[in-house]
């Protein structure tokens, strides 16, 4: 019952809105994150993407003032030309866009059938840089009634230049946001057993395929500078450890199996071993037989089709070996899914 001092503290409600606006809640978004992909191969459109990918702070870590000159008045004049000829070599025309686009976006498809027993869990995808974008997704699983979200960064091994920032524009994103979810970040899933067992079946799956048995293989991963491995960055020891559980996994011989770094760009020193330094020097060695294996990327993009399996086939080539192969990644295949799948579930406890 009330006092009369209550009626009196009591505020006057009058001017109150009458109903909250009506929101969608309860429900479980899972956003897949993976790098992007330029929205076309011409030069404007390679341009604006190189732009957002090379004024990251994560990725380049220079100073402004010594960075943005180069960055503005050479990189961004010559280089997305070259590069819009590349992404052309790869390019999925029918849906005109690049492979890492065709490809997470049927990873999400696949991830949500799987997950289709839990009516309350939506499955999206979006891209660091280009389209399309994280900041969108969020507000569209928001809109869908997803207080609760999982970020998944499709990359096994963390790195600054990766895992870190996908989380920072996820958070920029937030920040924006007057009625946030809840959030999670899935951790690297490098040394997941699933993950291993999946790509040490699918390896076994394309060796098979292949008319030769390769004298070495290659497990070889994107590089980054090694100041940034001397500033803490895990990632060199993570790759070291996936490329180590999967020849272990497959039974290899050490005297066959090199893990290398691959795609650097600048002139500081990168990760080393280079991977298109050690193809050329197996070639001149005399290995005529050689399997190159891309453990780090959840999806065939640049790096992987025109790089590995275009560059460095003609190195090798080039200097005198005889038979080549990229063994493919796991993609959208039930085994990739699988991967993926086994980390969102396990991160989802409690939520699901």
């Amino acid at each position: 019952m009330l006092t009369k001092a209550d009626e009196t503290t009591r505020p006057d409600r009058s001017h109150w809105p009458q109903a909250h606006p009506d929101v969608q809640h309860g429900r479980v978004g899972v956003l897949l994150l993976n790098l992007g992909t330029p929205d076309g191969t011409d030069y404007w459109s390679m341009r604006r993407y190189l732009k957002e990918f090379l004024s990251d702070e994560r990725v380049i870590e220079e100073p402004k003032w010594k960075w943005w000159p180069i960055l503005n008045l050479i990189i961004l004049t010559v280089r997305p030309g070259r590069k819009g000829r590349d992404y052309a070599t790869i390019w999925n025309n029918e849906r005109d866009e690049g492979p890492l686009k065709t490809i997470t976006r049927s990873q999400a498809d696949k991830l949500a059938e799987r997950l289709a027993a839990h009516p309350n869990v939506v499955v999206d995808w979006a891209m660091r840089y280009a389209n399309p974008t994280t900041e969108s997704r969020i507000q569209a699983l928001f809109e869908a009634g997803c207080d609760r979200i999982l970020l998944m960064p499709l990359y096994p091994q963390y790195a600054a230049a990766t895992t870190a920032t996908a989380a920072d524009h996820a958070f920029r994103a937030l920040m924006k946001m007057r009625w946030q979810p809840a959030v999670r970040v899935a951790p690297p899933y490098h040394d997941d057993p699933v993950y291993i067992d999946r790509l040490a079946a699918s390896m076994r799956r394309s060796l098979d395929a292949l008319d030769f048995e390769p004298e070495r293989i290659i497990a070889t991963f994107h590089g980054m500078p090694e100041k940034y491995f001397a500033k803490g960055d895990p990632y060199h020891c993570q790759c070291q450890k996936t490329s180590r559980l999967l020849r272990e996994k497959l039974g290899w011989p050490e005297d066959r199996w090199l893990t290398t770094f691959q795609s650097r760009f600048g002139n500081d020193p990168w990760l080393q071993p280079y991977t298109d330094k050690t193809v050329e020097r197996l070639a001149a060695e005399g290995v005529k037989r050689l399997a190159l294996v891309a453990p780090g990327f959840s999806a065939d993009c640049l790096e992987t089709l025109e790089e590995l399996d275009g560059e460095n086939r003609h190195i090798f080539e080039g200097g005198g070996g005889e038979k080549f192969a990229y063994l493919p990644a796991l993609n959208d295949s039930d085994a990739g899914v699988d991967v993926i799948e086994a980390v969102v579930r396990r991160e989802l406890s409690g939520w699901i």
